[in-house]
């Protein structure tokens, strides 16, 4: 008797840019909202297949083991899973780990068990997107995505903007690797410590994603668009700087170095999500390279990681094999 083919499925997700949130006012009945960037500065990729009992190896096979754990119950799946976790984007720097974890997992056993995609679903059932919904429009079409909050419904916030990113442009990371940003239980606390935002930063804010950055990235403006980020970066950067040192930036030694690349001629810095990553922008993977040269010999700069990086025009990839023979096929998410 012929055995069945084994199947494996791997997955791979981008990191993200959270460019900053919309309105953390919520007076209109919506709160958040945000703006995100998927990019290749950094990547989750996971292998997964059926085994006799389930294992997990690599970074955050403890998160792994868990989100696993939830589907298989969720989906009312039996027996065990291999899942080598082959890469990881760094945890807690600002750069959408959980979510895209998460995500990789949650369609990684779907795709092996040959059931429908639910990257929103599977979010919620896994606690991610609680505030911003970017990450799971980034894991589905990568782009820049803007997404509108969340309001009275249980659900994931929905994306209402997806704008390719030009190809010619690059980002620019400022990474501190020995620091992290908040998250878990103290980021929820920080949210609840900081003071009301007004309604005239939301009303700003939106103004310049809606009136500024989404029509310089549609005409290839990034004069325009870096313009539009760094100002919202700003007025963000002083209502979270209570609860990062009293800075806009959690790692000063990324600031340092934002600051010097500004003055160097780089485009929209500022920090993504609670940081300590920065990133900066810039129209040439020639000129990005010449500010990154700058930057890393310049002595505010020591001690960080500092990447010139693309932004991806795709989700994350899923491509599913039998291992008993030459058959695979390749899919994106979204």
């Amino acid at each position: 008797m012929n055995e069945k083919p084994s199947a494996t499925v791997t997955v791979t997700a981008p990191a993200r840019l959270h460019l900053g949130f919309l309105d953390l006012n919520g007076g209109l009945g919506r709160r958040f909202g945000s703006i995100g960037l998927a990019i290749d500065g950094a990547r989750t990729r996971l292998t997964m297949r059926a085994a006799a009992r389930t294992d997990v190896v690599g970074p955050d096979s403890e998160r792994v083991r868990r989100h696993l754990e939830t589907m298989q119950q969720w989906l009312g799946l039996a027996g065990g899973h291999h899942v080598e976790v082959e890469a990881a984007i760094p945890a807690h720097a600002g750069l959408g780990s959980g979510t895209q974890l998460a995500l990789s997992v949650a369609t990684g056993i779907r795709r092996l068990h040959d059931l429908p995609l639910d990257p929103q679903g599977d979010a919620l059932r896994l606690r991610r997107g609680a505030r911003s919904g970017a990450g799971i429009g980034l894991f589905e079409r990568g782009g820049l995505v803007v997404d509108g909050g969340h309001g009275k419904k249980a659900a994931a916030a929905p994306i209402i903007s997806r704008i390719p990113f030009p190809e010619d442009w690059r980002v620019l990371l400022v990474i501190d690797r020995a620091r992290q940003g908040l998250h878990g239980a103290d980021e929820g606390d920080a949210f609840v410590g900081l003071p009301a935002f007004p309604d005239e930063a939301a009303a700003r804010i939106c103004r310049q994603v809606l009136m500024r950055a989404l029509p310089a990235l549609a005409e290839r403006d990034l004069e325009s668009f870096g313009a539009a980020i760094k100002d919202m970066q700003r007025v963000l950067g002083d209502h979270f700087a209570p609860m990062q040192g009293g800075s806009r930036f959690t790692s000063p030694a990324v600031g340092a170095c934002l600051d010097a690349l500004d003055r160097a001629g780089a485009h929209g810095m500022g920090q993504s999500s609670w940081g300590p990553t920065g990133f900066a922008f810039a129209p040439s993977a020639a000129e990005a390279e010449r500010l990154a040269s700058l930057a890393r010999h310049n002595r505010v700069s020591q001690g960080l990681d500092i990447r010139v990086c693309t932004g991806l025009n795709r989700g994350a990839e899923v491509t599913a094999r039998v291992t008993a023979g030459p058959s695979q096929t390749s899919t994106a998410v979204g």
